[in-house]
C-alpha cells in the first residue's frame, strides 16, 4: 500500500498513462498487429545450444505460448533423458513480475541455487534445490544479487547481499546448506561507490570475490578446497587501476589497463600474486582494445576490438602463433559464448551483424573447421541477402569519426530515386540510435523485431558516439566527466551527416536511446528540437543534478566518477548546462515519447515523470508528448519473452504514425 503522497503521484501517472492511450487509440489495432507481427517472428519452441560441464550437457528451452524458460540437462550424452531442473514458467505462476538470478549447480552436481526476483528491483531471494529428490531447503537466503559460489565441499556457498537503499552489493556471506547456524560475514565495503561479488574460478580452484567501481577493480581469493578458510587480496586496490584474472594451471592471466590504456595481458604464479610480481605476455596497443579472454589447454583466446570492431583472436600456446578469425563482413560483433571445459580444441563463439541473425559457432582451433550449431530463427521466412548493412562516418567538429553502422531493405538501394552514388533524392523515414555512457559499445546486431520497421521502409542507424569505447579507452574518456557533452554532439554530427548526404531529413528522422542513452535524447532534442520528427526515451536518466546529489539514491555513489560529483562546484556547473531536465526551455519540441517502469532500481520512476510535468509546463507547438508508465515493471520493462514487445509496438507505432504509415 502507498502512503498519501505516493498515491497523489500514483493518480498522476494514471492520468498520463490514461492521455497517452487516448490520444494513440486510433494506433490500437496498428500496435496489435505490430505486436502479432513481432512475436510471431520468434520460434516458438525455442532450444540452446547444449554445453558440457562437469559430466552433464545443459541447455534451456521454450514451449510454444509461454514465456519463461525451462532449463534442463542430460547426462554424459545428448542420447541421454532430459532431466527437467528448473522451469521457470511454474515459478512465475502469479507474478506480474518474474526474473532468475544466478543459476548455479554444486560441484557434485547434486545442488542447484537460483536467485528470484517478483518484483523488478534487482534484489534476489536464492533457493536451494535437491536435484536427485527434486525437494528444496526450507532455509532461504534473502536481499541477495542472486547468484552463489560453491566451494568444492558441496555445503559451502558464498554470496553477495544488497545494501538496502543504494541497491549496491555491499557484503560478502558464507552459508553452509542445510545448516541452521547463522551464515558468517566475510566482507564488508565500506565505500559505497563500490559494487561487490563474489564467484567460482572456471578452473574450479577458486572463490574470488570481486570489487569495482566506475575506475577501479579489485579481487580477493580463496582456495575452494579451503571453504573456511580466509581471503587474501589479490593485489592492493589502486586508484584507476582496472583489472580481471582468470586461473589457469598454477598461475592467474590478468587483463590490466596498469600502464595500458586500452589494456595488456600479464600472468604471475598463483602462490604470488602482488602486482610487482606480474611479466608482460601481451603488449598493450594503442589501435587494439582488448576486452576479455578465455582460457583453455592449448590456446588462449582474446576478445579485442580493432577498427570500432569486435573480433577474436586465438593464440597457440606452444607455438606462440596467432591468428585472426576472417568474418567477411563490413560490420559484424563476434564474441566468446559458453565455453565450461578446459581440455578442448573447440572455442564457441556468438556471431552477430546487422544483417545476420544471432549465431553460435564452435571453431576447432587447431584445424580451423568452423560448424554453425545454430542461428536464430526468423519465423515466417527471412532472407539476408535482401537487406544491406553498411557503415559510414560522420566527421565531429573536433576531427573524430562517428562511425555509423546502418542497415536497409534493398528495395531502396534499387529504387529508382537512388542516384549511382547510392544517396536517395527522396528522404526516407530513419531511426537513429545511441546508448554512449559507462564505456559500454552497442555493436551492430541483427533484431528480427527491428524487420517491422525495415519492411516498412525505414532505414536503421547507430551512431557510435563517445562514452562508448567503440576505439578503444580514448573514446569512452573523451565521452564521460567533463567531456560528458561529446556524447550529444557526436549525435547531433552523425544526424546532420544522414541529413546533409540525403539519407532522410528533419520531418523523417527519429532519434531513441534508454536508460543513460535516454540522457542523451533528452540533451539532443533540447539543443536541436528542430532535428527530430519524433524522439523515444525509454527509461531516462533524466534530472542528473538532483540525482548525483542524493547518495541515497540507488547507483548515485557509484557514479561519480562517471558524471562528475556536482557538490564540486566544477562538475555542478558542467553537468547543470546539460541535464535535460534542468535545460527544458519554452521551445518548439519534437513529437516525444518517454516510457518508464514505476519499479525501475536504475532510473527511479520520478526522474521520468517529473521530466513530463516540467516539459507539459514548457511545451510550444503543434507536436506531441507522451508518457507510458508500465506499473508492475523495472528498468528492463515487463518480464516474460512476449509481453515486453507491447512496448515496442507501442514504440513502433508512435513513429509510423507520424510518417502516415498506418499498417
Amino acid at each position: 500500500e502507498f502512503d498519501s503522497q505516493t498515491n497523489k503521484v500514483v493518480k498522476y501517472i494514471d492520468l498520463e498513462n490514461k492521455y497517452t492511450q487516448t490520444s494513440l487509440a486510433q494506433t490500437k489495432e496498428f500496435q496489435e498487429d505490430l505486436f502479432n507481427e513481432i512475436i510471431g517472428r520468434i520460434e516458438e519452441n525455442d532450444e540452446s545450444v547444449p554445453y558440457f560441464k562437469n559430466g552433464y550437457y545443459y541447455y534451456s528451452r521454450y514451449e510454444s505460448e509461454k514465456e519463461y524458460r525451462i532449463h534442463c540437462r542430460k547426462k554424459g550424452s545428448l542420447d541421454s533423458v532430459e532431466e527437467i531442473i528448473l522451469d521457470e514458467n511454474i515459478l512465475a505462476e502469479g507474478h506480474n513480475y518474474f526474473a532468475i538470478g544466478g543459476r548455479s549447480i554444486s560441484p557434485d552436481n547434486k545442488w542447484l541455487a537460483y536467485g528470484v526476483d517478483t518484483l523488478g528491483r534487482r534484489i534476489y531471494e536464492i533457493y536451494f534445490k535437491n536435484l536427485e529428490t527434486g525437494e528444496l531447503l526450507n532455509r532461504t537466503i534473502s536481499n541477495s544479487s542472486g547468484s552463489v559460489a560453491w566451494a568444492n565441499d558441496n555445503i559451502t556457498v558464498f554470496y553477495t547481499s544488497k545494501n538496502e537503499t543504494t541497491l549496491l552489493g555491499e557484503k560478502i556471506w558464507r552459508h553452509k546448506i542445510g545448516s541452521s547456524n547463522l551464515d558468517e560475514m566475510i566482507y564488508h565495503e565500506k565505500d559505497d561507490t563500490f559494487y561487490n561479488g563474489v564467484y567460482r574460478s572456471k578452473s574450479g580452484e577458486f572463490i574470488i570475490i570481486y570489487h569495482s567501481n566506475t575506475l577501479v577493480s579489485d579481487y580477493q581469493i580463496l582456495n575452494a578446497n579451503d571453504p573456511d578458510g580466509k581471503f587474501k587480496n589479490f593485489t592492493s586496490r589502486r586508484k584507476e587501476h582496472e583489472y580481471s584474472i582468470e586461473h589457469y594451471q598454477d598461475k592467474f592471466f590478468i587483463i590490466t589497463n596498469w600502464k595500458a590504456k586500452n589494456n595488456r595481458l600479464m600472468e604471475t604464479s598463483e602462490d604470488a600474486t602482488e602486482m610487482r610480481n606480474w611479466k608482460e605476455v601481451l603488449p598493450h596497443k594503442s589501435d587494439i582494445h582488448l576486452l576479455s579472454m578465455e582460457i583453455f589447454k592449448d590456446h588462449l583466446v582474446l576478445n579485442e576490438r580493432k577498427e570500432g570492431l569486435r573480433g577474436l583472436r586465438i593464440i597457440h600456446q606452444h607455438s606462440g602463433k596467432d591468428e585472426y578469425i576472417d568474418f567477411g563482413q563490413v560490420t559484424f560483433t563476434a564474441r566468446i559464448s559458453v565455453n565450461e571445459e578446459f581440455n578442448t580444441n573447440i572455442l564457441r563463439y556468438s556471431f552477430t551483424s546487422m544483417v545476420t541473425p544471432g549465431s553460435i559457432y564452435d571453431y576447432n582451433m587447431d584445424s580451423g573447421k568452423l560448424t554453425l550449431m545454430k542461428q536464430d530463427k526468423v519465423i515466417g521466412g527471412y532472407d539476408q541477402t535482401r537487406y544491406h548493412a553498411e557503415r559510414r562516418y560522420a566527421i565531429a567538429k573536433d576531427g573524430k569519426p562517428v562511425p555509423i553502422s546502418l542497415v536497409y531493405k534493398k528495395d531502396l538501394k534499387n529504387d529508382p530515386t537512388f542516384n549511382n552514388q547510392g544517396v536517395p533524392d527522396n528522404p526516407q523515414n530513419l531511426l537513429l540510435y545511441a546508448y554512449g555512457s559507462y564505456g559500454s559499445t552497442r555493436d551492430p546486431y541483427f533484431s528480427s523485431t527491428r524487420l517491422s520497421l525495415l519492411d516498412r521502409g525505414f532505414i536503421y542507424a547507430i551512431a557510435h558516439v563517445r562514452g562508448s569505447q567503440i576505439y578503444g579507452r580514448q573514446s569512452y574518456d573523451d565521452g564521460k566527466m567533463l567531456n560528458k557533452k561529446n556524447t550529444f554532439t557526436d549525435f547531433i554530427t552523425a544526424g546532420k551527416y544522414l541529413i546533409k548526404n540525403g539519407l532522410t531529413n528533419e520531418d523523417h528522422l527519429f532519434a531513441e536511446g534508454g536508460s543513460a542513452g535516454g540522457l542523451l535524447i533528452g540533451a539532443v532534442i533540447n539543443m536541436e528540437p528542430q532535428m527530430w520528427r519524433g524522439a523515444i526515451a525509454a527509461v531516462p536518466f533524466v534530472d542528473v543534478v538532483t540525482t548525483m546529489l542524493d547518495p541515497t539514491i540507488p547507483l548515485t555513489s557509484g557514479e561519480w566518477d562517471e558524471w562528475g560529483d556536482p557538490r564540486i562546484k566544477k562538475y555542478y556547473d558542467y553537468m547543470l548546462s546539460y541535464s535535460p531536465y534542468d535545460q527544458i526551455k519554452k521551445q518548439n519540441y519534437p513529437n516525444i515519447l518517454v516510457t518508464s517502469g514505476f519499479f525501475d532500481s536504475q532510473v527511479q520512476y520520478w526522474e521520468p515523470l517529473k521530466y513530463v510535468a516540467k516539459l507539459r509546463e514548457n511545451w510550444q507547438g503543434p507536436n506531441n508528448l507522451y508518457l507510458h508508465m508500465n506499473m508492475d515493471a523495472g528498468h528492463g520493462g515487463k518480464s516474460g519473452r512476449f509481453r515486453r514487445y507491447r512496448e515496442v509496438a507501442l514504440e513502433y507505432a508512435f513513429m509510423l504514425n507520424l510518417v502516415g504509415i498506418k499498417k
